[in-house]
């Protein structure tokens, strides 16, 4: 098990749909594991009057069993890659379970991440997005407003500080939009050195994979679709300056801000 989190719009299903082209490898969009293993974590917490008759080694084998059974249709796959932008809060979970496992964070300027669902909702005007509940979808501002204090963008990067600042950052490999758009060869050749991988001949510009009906429930049309080609995406914002360049910011390009030397491709 290897695990694709970071941040939103920032390359996680484009890194599944070359992924996917390798017969060895499983990958698709966030699915259900996290949520389940971490309302059951919840559910044997404390405060459950039964909690006392299990301990952790019980807990930890019942975290494993969905593991177990969500993927035990694929057990002919060599790499399984689960999708969730929470997993990065869960490092020190996923090291007991998977030691060997790493958590790749797919990271983008959150001003590009805003204008990227941005976009999504001009490009969908009659399609009320789920994403934006009450008035907080109604216009540019409310809608970053809404995405920036809560679980859209939010918890991502709230969670993708605690893990690369935290003592399982060694788990982290940071893979750049930029650069997956830019240099998909160089940057998924050193992908597969670092998970120990024989090289395999992704074809970049054959790309498949929609997950139409997922996004037609969001009310978000296109969102996960991957174009057949991939190429840098060059284009004015669709953001107002203010909000954009309040926002163009990436912590992880800082000097001084990579403290436990967290590999970024």
């Amino acid at each position: 098990m290897h695990f694709i989190s970071g941040l939103p719009r920032a390359g996680s299903s484009l890194l599944a749909a070359i992924l996917r082209q390798n017969p060895a490898f499983h990958a698709a969009i966030s699915g259900p594991v996290c949520g389940m293993v971490t309302a059951l974590l919840r559910s044997m917490a404390p405060g459950n009057e039964y909690s006392l008759y299990l301990s952790d080694e019980q807990r930890r084998r019942i975290a494993a069993s969905i593991f177990d059974a969500y993927y035990a249709d694929l057990a002919g796959k060599q790499l399984i890659f689960d999708t969730n932008r929470e997993w990065t809060a869960h490092l020190a979970m996923l090291g007991e379970l998977f030691p060997q496992s790493k958590v790749i964070c797919c990271v983008r300027s959150p001003a590009w991440i805003l204008d990227s669902f941005e976009r999504r909702v001009q490009a969908n005007p009659f399609a009320r997005a789920k994403i934006f509940p009450g008035d907080a979808g109604e216009n540019v501002y409310t809608r970053v407003e809404f995405m920036l204090k809560k679980t859209v963008l939010a918890a991502p990067l709230q969670s993708l500080r605690q893990a690369w600042y935290g003592e399982q950052a060694h788990r982290l490999i940071a893979i750049r939009y930029d650069s997956l758009t830019e240099r998909p060869a160089a940057v998924i050749a050193r992908f597969y050195e670092l998970l120990g991988q024989p090289p395999f001949a992704h074809d970049f510009d054959n790309l498949e994979y929609d997950e139409a009906e997922f996004d037609a429930q969001l009310g978000m049309p296109g969102l996960h679709k991957v174009r057949r080609r991939i190429e840098p995406n060059q284009r004015t914002t669709v953001l107002p300056p203010d909000l954009f360049n309040q926002n163009d910011r990436s912590f992880w390009d800082v000097p001084g801000q990579n403290p436990r030397g967290v590999t970024i491709l």
